[in-house]
């Protein structure tokens, strides 16, 4: 192990020492995982973790340990060790797998892309500690769907009511572009969340195209009824997906990142208008 990898520094809300990349069950605000939760180290191993998982927080605690993508595993811990943004170098980074946020009861869901290297890949909770993050969580405050404007930390406090948000890739990927394979590999964390949602869910808001279109594979997998021809991406594009348990509706929003928010792409009226719909149809 080398000293990068020994180093312990404080967390930046709780000051408590740290590791990074952060060894499950040493106390991170919200970490799930324990030293006992099992580690996927294959994709068959995920598929099987992920179908015997049989709650949110244990299918979470899953997520978070998952090893079974060598490039993602070395590209997250190595950001997490020796590739730390200079404005956050003094901070430990999570460095692993980043789970799901939110309510866990939740009839609407968010479904992103993968997480930030030094955003969620540092704070180890989605959209947290960028400037998407900052988008997003300041509109879901506007909502009425968060208790607070900002997303810092784990441990600062926030909570949303009413909706999760989540990834079909949990790793942060260089260059932001995980491969057909590591997309297929995660694939099953998807899936199982979202038949663990099920009674629940109603709504389900894609950020992005590639999380529209992911969303809509998983559902077919799942068995549920797409329409066909299958439903176009656009920003407020809507789609109905008709599961065992009832229509869930498919919202389509463009991706809050900065490309999108620094052009004028994604307006603050239109992300405002987009969670406006997803509450009422929720």
């Amino acid at each position: 192990m080398t000293s990068a990898e020994m180093r312990r520094d404080p967390h930046p809300l709780t000051g408590q020492p740290f590791e990074s990349p952060v060894p499950a069950g040493t106390g991170w605000p919200g970490d799930r995982a324990t030293g006992d939760t099992p580690v996927a180290g294959t994709p068959a191993a995920v598929r099987r973790l992920a179908r015997s998982a049989g709650t949110i927080d244990e299918l979470d605690a899953r997520i978070s340990v998952c090893r079974a993508c060598p490039r993602l595993v070395a590209w997250r811990e190595e950001v997490a060790t020796t590739g730390r943004r200079r404005s956050f170098a003094q901070e430990p980074y999570w460095g692993r797998p980043v789970p799901a946020f939110g309510d866990v009861d939740a009839t609407r869901l968010i479904v992103g892309l993968a997480p930030a290297a030094n955003g969620a890949n540092r704070t180890g909770r989605m959209f947290t500690g960028d400037r998407s993050g900052d988008w997003l969580f300041a509109a879901l405050h506007r909502a009425g769907f968060a208790n607070q404007p900002s997303s810092m930390s784990a441990g600062d406090g926030l909570q949303l009511r009413g909706i999760r948000i989540t990834a079909p890739v949990r790793c942060a990927p260089p260059a932001n572009k995980p491969t057909t394979a590591e997309k297929a590999t995660c694939a099953p964390w998807l899936e199982r969340e979202l038949q663990l949602s099920a009674d629940t869910l109603r709504v389900i808001l894609t950020l992005g195209g590639i999380g529209w279109d992911t969303t809509i594979s998983t559902a077919r997998t799942l068995g549920w009824e797409v329409p066909r021809p299958k439903p176009k991406f656009g920003h407020g594009a809507r789609a109905t997906l008709l599961t065992p348990n009832g229509p869930v509706e498919l919202v389509g929003c463009y991706h809050v990142s900065q490309q999108n928010t620094f052009t004028g792409r994604l307006t603050e009226s239109m992300l405002d208008d987009v969670l406006a719909l997803v509450r009422e149809l929720g």
